[in-house]
C-alpha cells in the first residue's frame, strides 16, 4: 500500500495501479473511485498507516496520541465530567506528583485538549470543546 496525493493536496490510498489510472480510498470517507495517474503523485515521508488514521476525526487522533496510559485518560475524563478543576484538587484526585501532573497538563495543552482556567481564584484546567467531542466519540456519549 502506498500513500498518493492529487493536485488539490487531498491524500489517498493506493489500492491497484494500472497504466493510466489507480484504484484509490480516501481514508476520511472510505469511498473507493478511479484517478488518472497524471493527478496523482506520491506522498513521500506519508506512512500509508499515517494515511489510514486519517479515518479517526482529528480531535479524537489527539487525545490517543496525547493520552499515554489509562490514568492520562482518566485525568482528561476527570476534568470533561466535573471541570475545570483547581490544580490542587486535581492533585488530591490522583497519584500524579506535581511536577508530573503539570507536564501532563503541559502536553495537553500543546494538544489542544486542555485550557489553564481560573477556578474559585486558583489556577485550574479544564477541557476543550475538542476534547469534549473526542471524549464523546470513544465513550459513546452525547
Amino acid at each position: 500500500m502506498r500513500t498518493l496525493r492529487d493536485e488539490s493536496g487531498r491524500t489517498y490510498l493506493l489500492l491497484k495501479r494500472s497504466d493510466e489510472s489507480s484504484l484509490v480510498r480516501d481514508p476520511r470517507t472510505g469511498e473507493e473511485r478511479y484517478l488518472d495517474n497524471d493527478r496523482l503523485e506520491p506522498a513521500e515521508g506519508t506512512s500509508p498507516l499515517e494515511t489510514e488514521a486519517l479515518a479517526v476525526p482529528p480531535a479524537v487522533r489527539r487525545l490517543l496520541t496525547a493520552s499515554r496510559d489509562e490514568r492520562s485518560l482518566g485525568l482528561l475524563l476527570l476534568l470533561d465530567d466535573r471541570g475545570p478543576l483547581p490544580v490542587r484538587t486535581l492533585l488530591d484526585a490522583g497519584d500524579y506528583c506535581e511536577s508530573d501532573l503539570h507536564g501532563l497538563l503541559a502536553e495537553f495543552r500543546a494538544a489542544g485538549l486542555v485550557e489553564e482556567r481560573q477556578v474559585a481564584g486558583e489556577r485550574g484546567y479544564g477541557t476543550t470543546e475538542d476534547a469534549t467531542a473526542a471524549l464523546a466519540t470513544l465513550t459513546g456519549g452525547d
